[in-house]
């Protein structure tokens, strides 16, 4: 019986990973909460632990198997855009204490969630030996790009040692159920489910001219992912890209989610808004050749499924 620990298990993310491995066999499955609400599931053991004190963090990780890293301040386009900042200290300082933690305690498995802001963007797809620490990163991810690449860094630096293995997960843009759908904080699949499905007057907002692309994996195949990790992973330390393999624009995905929720919009630019003009494709080949990993949802059924979700769950 293998321990796991998800920290950050009220997250969007760390949600979704701690019901996952709920239902597998062979886990005992832990996670920690701090600002937001507990909820109540028999299966999963809430800790209640400020992830910028060591103290908490070494007690709440202490005798596990397996640690994932899923907390983190996040929020959408708006703070990438006007507050960059808020995602850069408390996140560094997290994601140090726990990858010493981790290290000092003889952690058997550290899975760090990172993402895609440090790759350049571009047409063709991005695979992960691609990245140069020399080229220029995106002006409006630098502080957020640089934060991931030094917490990759420590799991690399950790993993010299011998005493302890790390899976780093440069993932897409990821989405479904437990997603932030508030328009403050969600990001822009969330948002652009809230505004379809909320709109009174069939005309949809969107900020700038809507052609920059995302690439768009729904929860579940990165949730496999993480199983596959854990079971297929031989090396002490590796990177691997999940995605989807392709992109869609912000327009092209507004009319795709009216379409599946049967829903009649006229879109409506908003050219005086910022928005972030990237485009990352992944080549997830990598993934598939050492952990026999491949996504299983199409974009159509993935947005069917968490339109279905969000009728159910959110008021």
């Amino acid at each position: 019986m293998k321990k796991i620990i998800i920290l950050g298990a009220t997250g969007f993310i760390g949600r979704n990973v701690a019901e996952f491995f709920s239902k597998k066999k062979g886990f005992k499955i832990y996670g920690t909460y701090f600002k937001s609400k507990k909820y109540i599931n028999p299966n999963i053991k809430l800790i209640k632990c400020n992830l910028l004190n060591k103290f908490q963090v070494a007690k709440s990780i202490k005798n596990k198997d397996i640690v994932i890293m899923a907390a983190a301040t996040t929020s959408g386009a708006k703070d990438i855009i006007e507050r960059p900042y808020i995602h850069v200290t408390d996140n560094v300082i997290m994601n140090s204490i726990v990858t010493r933690a981790a290290f000092d305690l003889s952690i058997k498995h550290v899975i760090f969630l990172s993402c895609t802001v440090m790759y350049k963007s571009q047409k063709n797809k991005i695979k992960e030996i691609d990245f140069n620490l020399n080229k220029e990163i995106y002006p409006r991810y630098f502080g957020g790009a640089w934060m991931k690449i030094f917490s990759e860094k420590m799991c690399d630096f950790y993993s010299r040692f011998g005493r302890n293995k790390y899976t780093v997960i440069r993932h897409s843009n990821i989405y479904g159920p437990h997603d932030k759908f508030d328009l403050k904080k969600s990001h822009v699949f969330g948002a652009t489910i809230n505004k379809v499905l909320n709109s009174k007057n069939n005309k949809i907002k969107i900020w700038g001219d809507g052609k920059e692309k995302r690439d768009l994996l729904y929860i579940k195949d990165l949730l496999n992912f993480i199983y596959l990790s854990i079971k297929n992973q031989k090396s002490k330390f590796d990177i691997f890209n999940v995605g989807y393999g392709s992109s869609i624009s912000i327009n092209d995905l507004t009319r795709k989610i009216a379409k599946i929720s049967k829903k009649k919009i006229f879109l409506k630019h908003d050219l005086t808004k910022k928005s972030l003009k990237t485009n990352v494709i992944l080549d997830c080949k990598k993934s598939k050749k050492i952990l026999g990993w491949k996504k299983r949802y199409t974009l159509d059924k993935g947005i069917s499924e968490t339109i279905k979700w969000y009728k159910k769950n959110i008021k």
